[in-house]
């Protein structure tokens, strides 16, 4: 009985040793990518986008989406142009309403604080929006967006960046806009950079 118990701590002993090497020689999955220098560059296009709000209410058999699509192109080093796309749709008992808008944007990332995997930026915003939403008492149904806002990237591969930014934006339309109608907002987000012809 003895014996029997020494052998089964021996071997009880050499699986866990196995294990753990075993643990240690697997590869560790990507975080960061010091590659955020060669993504801001001119000439490279950046395509991603933010999922604002999904959201199902059971009592009321409420659906709601809203995502911001958007696309742009790098004129400069660290500076971008493009357009973000306001899609919105909610389902509820008895109806639907449909929000869109589109607001080309500016974008700059900031040398300074910058590090290889990592960038700060700003952008600014400006285009309209609006919903099939009728009957509204203050809302206006088509409306001008503005708004700026500051965020952060970080890179976790070659080409894509996950992306948080706060903002503010203005409107009257019956939309969304980042999360917010008028007012501050957070938003998550990602970004693919695609390099050009020329930085290939």
């Amino acid at each position: 009985m003895k014996k029997l118990t020494i052998l089964s701590a021996l071997f009880l002993a050499i699986t866990f040793h196995l294990s753990a090497q075993t643990v240690d020689d697997l590869p560790r999955p990507q975080t960061t990518a010091p590659v955020a220098g060669d993504a801001v560059q001119q000439g490279n296009w950046m395509v991603g986008g933010q999922v604002g709000d999904i959201g199902f209410n059971f009592k009321s058999d409420n659906f709601r989406i809203n995502i911001q699509p958007r696309a742009g192109y790098f004129i400069s080093d660290n500076a971008a142009i493009g357009t973000e796309a306001q899609l919105g749709l909610q389902i509820y008992d008895g109806g639907e309403i449909f929000s869109y808008g589109l607001t080309p944007f500016v974008r700059y990332y900031f040398p300074e604080g910058a590090a290889p995997t990592h960038r700060w930026f700003g952008e600014a915003l400006v285009g309209f929006a609006g919903s099939s939403l009728k009957d509204s008492e203050d809302d206006a149904i088509f409306s001008s967006v503005l708004g700026i806002r500051a965020g952060y990237a970080h890179f976790v591969a070659d080409n894509v960046a996950l992306e948080a930014t706060l903002g503010y934006s203005r409107t009257n339309a019956d939309i969304s806009v980042g999360n917010s109608v008028s007012g501050l907002a957070v938003g998550l987000g990602f970004q693919i950079y695609l390099p050009g012809r020329n930085n290939q």
